[in-house]
């Protein structure tokens, strides 16, 4: 089973032991008590006081800052520290491979039978290639490390996967990770590819290395102790990613049903690379989010004929009997059924065969999300407008469908009727930029209804502005519960636990 170590970076001694009680409260196996981070340290007080009343047990690191760590001294009083953290009991010890032949000299006749000696290599910059960090896992064998750890930089997303091939193919005891957000699955994923340990921070704010998830996520969110070799992976496509609700509602749905897989959010720059270097069969599926929905539908081997109508896709299977990428579009069910139950609840006639039939809606954006919601919009007999900040993109879509285009700028004045319905498929109001809007507040009272499909947050700029100007409002939510029961099916082979989904999503957005 892998570890799961908790990264207490604290910088006196009275934090550190709240910290390590806090690990043991949230459910990690043992603590890094990183002693380069402590200011003021007084080894012969601080040692025994942290290691002798220890909650879990313990990997001791005195990382000095030529390996990216905060210690400036000399290697002498730095390996006097470790030795004594040895002699006091420590279970692990970390020492850099520049280091690791010095100090493993200077404690041959005092190692602990039960004591396990970590010998790392960090790399801040890139991921080397595989012959590379095979050639790095020899060397740090030989000096006589207990455990094999290399940490380097995940420059892209499909560095990971030679970190990856290296852990399955060492015959140590190894810890591999790859640093950053586009490196996170390296650590949720350590499980799954023969890890001895992954870390995790206590907090979002007390990192010790880029990239790294919290306790918390790794044990309630991705379900860490439950992924093995046999764990199938799903993930979320897009930039950014840190936003998304997609992993929580999706991991806690595959744990209620008991199915063995996990959902990682892929921070992804190039998606055709992406898909072509994670091509094994255990990455069975994904979902499309900006801005990649259009270009992941030309990586496929298959698409919906939908998916193809609408040109993109929020939905990628990986058939299990012959590998072939298959495409689907779920935005559109989404988007749509909440936009009619949203009209359904104000003022529409109940006498038309889709409450959309012949309103006016106007789409903001022009991209995949946008393309669902157009073409949802024109197959349920509505007359469409398409607004985006590029006018030529608008055009086209507009063409598309049989619509009309505009530029964004055009909604502060466009006011052809009465009654109308918009539609936000832009990431205007989207994490980061949340104070962002496609319309000035003032043009809202122009519209009867409006729809964001923005949903962290769920109360975006554009919605709350909607409301105080006396607007029915659909959030982004609806859009994004509704569509994850479909993906949910199409991922397991099992019927959506609906109601568990919908508290899921309510209770974390």
């Amino acid at each position: 089973m892998t570890l799961v170590c908790a990264a207490l970076v604290a910088t006196t001694v009275e934090e550190m032991e709240k910290d390590m009680a806090r690990a043991k409260s949230l459910g990690a196996d043992l603590v890094e008590i990183r002693l380069d981070f402590l200011h003021h340290l007084q080894p012969d007080i601080d040692l025994p006081r942290l290691i002798s009343n220890r909650h879990l047990p313990v990997l001791v690191t005195f990382r000095p800052n030529w390996e990216g760590g905060q210690y400036q001294g000399d290697d002498s009083t730095r390996f006097s520290v470790l030795r004594s953290a040895i002699e006091l009991g420590a279970e692990y010890v970390d020492i850099e491979l520049k280091a690791a032949e010095k100090f493993i000299s200077t404690i041959v006749d005092t190692r602990p039978d039960n004591f396990k000696l970590i010998v790392s290599s960090h790399n801040y910059e890139f991921t080397p290639s595989c012959d590379e960090l095979s050639e790095l896992v020899v060397r740090i064998q030989s000096v006589g490390a207990d455990i094999v750890k290399i940490a380097t930089k995940a420059v892209d997303i499909c560095d990971v996967t030679r970190m990856f091939q290296v852990m399955v193919h060492c015959h140590a005891p190894v810890i591999g990770l790859a640093m950053s957000e586009r490196g996170l699955m390296s650590s949720v994923l350590s499980p799954k590819f023969g890890g001895y340990l992954t870390f995790g921070k206590l907090d979002a704010e007390k990192e010790s290395t880029p990239g790294q998830p919290t306790i918390a996520e790794l044990l309630d969110i991705y379900n860490i102790r439950k992924i093995g070799a046999d764990t199938k992976v799903f993930g979320l496509i897009a930039n950014p990613v840190k936003q998304s609700k997609s992993a929580i509602l999706h991991n806690k749905s595959f744990k209620a049903v008991g199915f063995n897989g996990v959902y990682v959010p892929f921070l992804i720059d190039d998606v055709p690379k992406f898909l072509d270097t994670y091509l094994s069969p255990d990455f069975l599926g994904f979902s499309c989010s900006l801005p990649h929905k259009v270009t992941a539908l030309h990586c496929c081997d298959i698409v919906d004929p939908i998916a193809l109508s609408i040109g993109a896709v929020s939905t990628l299977i990986r058939r299990a009997n012959d590998g072939k990428l298959v495409g689907y579009n779920m935005d559109y069910i989404g988007a749509i059924s909440a936009i009619e139950d949203g009209i359904k609840g104000s003022s529409a006639k109940g006498d038309a065969i889709s409450p959309l039939a012949g309103r006016l809606i106007v789409v903001a954006g022009a991209g995949g999300a946008a393309k669902a919601v157009a073409y949802g919009a024109k197959e349920k007999g509505a007359r469409v407008v398409v607004a985006n900040r590029t006018y030529e993109r608008a055009v086209r879509l507009a063409n598309s469908i049989g619509g009309q285009a505009l530029r964004l700028s055009d909604l502060a004045t466009f006011h052809p009727e009465e009654g109308m319905i918009l539609a936000n498929a832009t990431a205007l109001g989207m994490y980061p930029n949340v104070d962002g809007t496609p319309i000035p507040k003032e043009a809202l009272r122009f519209y009867n209804l409006v729809f964001d499909a923005v949903y962290a947050p769920r109360a975006t700029r554009l919605l709350r502005e909607a409301q105080e100007s006396g607007v029915s409002i659909v959030s982004g939510v609806e859009m994004f519960i509704r569509q994850a029961f479909s993906q949910f099916q199409h991922f397991t082979g099992i019927n959506a636990p609906e109601s568990f989904m919908r508290e899921t999503v309510m209770k974390y957005t």
